[in-house]
């Protein structure tokens, strides 16, 4: 129990609900001390405003979002205040003022967060009006507040400069060990496959938005004259961990022909299992211990488990004979090499926490690292290209600000206590897609009644203001810290720290807790039924778009492997970018899946067609992991020709299912023969093994590894090949199904 207060207390949630704690509460202590209590809590606002932006990025990019995030959410406040005293002016100019922030979401995801916070302060300031000079006085002092927070932001930069990073860097290592994992259980003979896929699918998706936030911080700090050793150490960690994702993916080989190949010798596979999984727990060692490694590392536990493979070929090659167990041997000698491989980056990670590495060499290239982070860029353009209805983020945005306008005229009408809390139900919960939106009202509607009666029993037996007021800032910073983490608990914190509020202000909490639930429950209601019929943005219309771009992705990154195969030398800039945008389509895939499956059953016709394009686009992707990683990791012979023929059908038939998808015609002469191709690759093999074993230049140990290269590219491109027959075949059945 205690560890895991201590895991949960050290994690990045609790950390930034700690700054916009403090930053909160801080004010409203000092001020009331001196009996300015309203100013104190107008700061509060300000600051509670202002953290939704504070995202992961270099410090100048904090500064300026910051302060950017502080004038909009004060200036939006400024605005709706001015206009309320106008009735005929005050509601077009709301409607446009809602749909204008909503629209900033076009520009990005630090965008999309200050546009929430907007949106957050325009529902507030219908709690209490001001005028004239009032409201110009209250809205400096929610920019103060959102400088505030800033100020305690940057403390918590200066004092723990790194802490964001190590706590990223724990959580990317934690989850690469539930994939390596993974990868072992799909070795035993009972395993479900589609299941242990369908997971390590959902594991790409979460490490790709954490592999972003850290490319973000490190390559940006790394390209200022700010980057210190510490930085250069991280980004070796974290360069080493995304090299350890993609050896987890060489390890795809066809695991039901290998469980009946070694079916009499199962011993090989459980010793092979055994590494998987103490590569796995080794790992989440290490994502325990991120500031002390040097405390617990064992020399030998890793070497023991290679021994241990080692001797288990050995072994299999010595009772079967070496002729009768060679291609046994040549599997398992590829997946001895693979785990060396892991043990080799796992101790890179170990040296670089543990020892006084020198500071890692990247000056030179700098300017390559750049491209791999996402440019920002703000320019009119892009807010004028999504005013359409073709633009999701536009519908959204319509939406939104007609189910606030709605949710306002109910709560005049109905003479609610506290009407804004409507909207301030509808701007929380309300997301672009129909799933997301569908399971927010129901963890809204759960806290706001567990909390609401929580609270209220409290409140029963405990009046002490101070007792009260500690449990309010308790329930704040465990609700801010839940958010993202699970909403319906952080709902449930966050309704006990109102009604606490509440109960320091007024003496008729239940009627307090009974508007808080009368108003989420319309308020939920109201957004759920904008989302299924205004304009709904149904997933099976955008999954085709995501299938797309994960096959173009894939499809650059087998170009880059194949010209890389041809020419040799150093691995290009532009193979580690393709291998980038490879791994995040597939998880922008993934989530797209998800977000399919939580919509309404008529909604999900494609749904096992898309399901098997996933599956397939992610076996794919570690075919060609498989390939990238064994033509970097040895001297491979100079690319044939059937080779290449045998690339380009792949590419082909990528083609081909690119161009179906966006309803372009296919020439039916560019299609290559089944046969010509089965040709292909029995020439590719007879040329390879022939040369092999007639020449005498070679000795044994040469010949083999040769052979064992001839092997594993043939076994690679046949499996790739009959894939990418695969996905061209359910893409058109998917057309098919979904014509539009």
């Amino acid at each position: 129990m205690f560890d895991r207060i201590t895991k949960f207390t050290n994690s990045t949630s609790f950390l930034n609900a700690s700054k916009v704690t403090i930053a909160s509460v801080v004010p409203v202590l000092i001020l009331n001390f001196f009996g300015y209590f309203e100013i104190g809590f107008t700061i509060a606002l300000g600051a509670f405003y202002t953290y939704p932006s504070d995202i992961p990025s270099t410090l100048g990019h904090k500064v300026k979002g910051l302060i950017v995030a502080s004038f909009i959410v004060s200036g939006v406040n400024l605005l709706v205040n001015l206009a309320y005293p106008y009735p005929f002016l005050f509601y077009p100019f709301l409607g446009f003022l809602l749909f204008l922030c909503s629209m900033i979401s076009v520009y990005g995801q630090r965008a999309t967060l200050v546009s929430f916070s907007a949106l957050l302060s325009i529902s507030l300031s219908f709690g209490h009006f001001h005028e004239g000079v009032d409201a110009v006085e209250y809205s400096a002092f929610i920019f103060i507040g959102g400088i505030l927070y800033l100020i305690v932001s940057l403390v918590f930069h200066f004092v723990q400069p790194y802490k964001y990073v190590e706590l990223q860097i724990a959580d990317g290592i934690k989850l690469t060990a539930k994939y390596l994992k993974l990868r072992g259980d799909l070795w035993s003979p009972e395993a479900n496959r589609e299941k242990i896929i369908e997971k390590q699918l959902a594991l790409q998706v979460e490490l790709n938005l954490i592999n972003e936030d850290l490319r973000k911080v490190l390559i940006g700090n790394q390209n200022t004259s700010a980057a210190t050793s510490q930085n250069r150490k991280m980004l070796l960690v974290f360069i080493t961990l995304i090299e350890i994702q993609e050896l987890a993916l060489y390890t795809s080989f066809d695991h039901n022909k290998l469980l009946e190949k070694f079916d009499k010798h199962p011993e090989v596979l459980r010793t092979y299992q055994n590494v998987a999984y103490k590569l796995a727990s080794t790992l989440k060692k290490l994502s325990k211990n991120v500031n002390h490694i040097a405390a617990y590392v064992d020399k030998n536990d890793l070497k023991n488990e290679i021994d241990a493979l080692e001797f288990a070929i050995f072994d299999y090659e010595k009772s079967l004979g070496k002729e009768e167990a060679a291609e046994g041997v040549l599997m398992l000698t590829n997946m001895l090499k693979y785990a060396k491989n892991q043990v080799g980056k796992i101790k890179i990670i170990q040296r670089a926490f543990s020892l006084a590495m020198q500071s890692y060499k990247l000056k030179d290239k700098d300017k390559e690292l750049e491209k791999f982070l996402t440019p920002q860029y703000y320019p009119l353009r892009t807010l004028i290209e999504n005013m359409s209805f073709s633009s999701s983020i536009f519908r959204h945005s319509l939406r939104l600000t007609i189910t606030i306008l709605i949710g306002l005229v109910i709560g005049d009408l109905l003479t609610f206590q506290n009407g804004y809390w409507i909207l301030l139900t509808i701007v929380v919960i309300m997301r672009p897609g129909y799933g997301l939106t569908k399971e927010r009202s129901y963890n809204r509607m759960f806290g706001t009644v567990l909390g609401g009666l929580l609270a209220f029993g409290i409140v029963s037996v405990i009046q002490n203001h101070i007792a009260l007021s500690i449990f309010s800032i308790v329930c704040m910073l465990l609700g801010l810290s839940f958010t993202q983490i699970n909403y319906k608990i952080s709902a449930t914190f966050v309704t006990m720290y109102v009604v606490f509020i509440y109960g320091i202000l007024t003496p008729n909490v239940v009627e307090v807790i009974q508007f808080r639930i009368l108003d989420s429950l319309t308020g939920a209601t109201l957004a759920f039924i904008a989302n299924q019929f205004l304009w709904p943005a149904w997933e099976f219309i955008n999954t085709p778009i995501h299938i797309e771009n994960s096959i173009r992705a894939n499809r650059s990154y087998l170009k880059e492997i194949a010209d890389f195969y041809n020419k040799k030398g150093e691995v290009p800039t532009s193979y580690k970018l393709s291998r980038k945008n490879a791994f995040v389509e597939i998880g922008n895939l993934m989530t797209s899946f998800q977000r399919m499956m939580q919509e309404p059953k008529s909604k999900q016709k494609t749904l096992p067609l898309v399901n098997k394009l996933v599956v397939l686009n992610h076996s794919l992707l570690s075919a060609l992991a498989s390939l990238s990683t064994y033509i970097q990791s040895h001297q491979t012979t100079s690319a044939s020709e059937s080779f290449n023929y045998i690339i380009k059908t792949i590419l082909l038939n990528l083609d081909h299912s690119i161009s179906i998808l966006r309803n372009e015609a296919i020439l039916t002469d560019t299609f290559f023969d089944k046969e010509d191709v089965t040709l292909q690759f029995e020439e590719l093999k007879r040329v390879n093994f022939t040369r092999l074993a007639t020449d005498d230049d070679l000795d044994k140990e040469t010949r083999q590894a040769k052979m064992q290269e001839a092997q594993m590219v043939i076994e690679q491109l046949i499996w790739m090949s009959n894939m990418s027959e695969k996905i061209l075949k359910i893409t058109k059945e998917l057309k098919a199904t979904n014509p539009d």
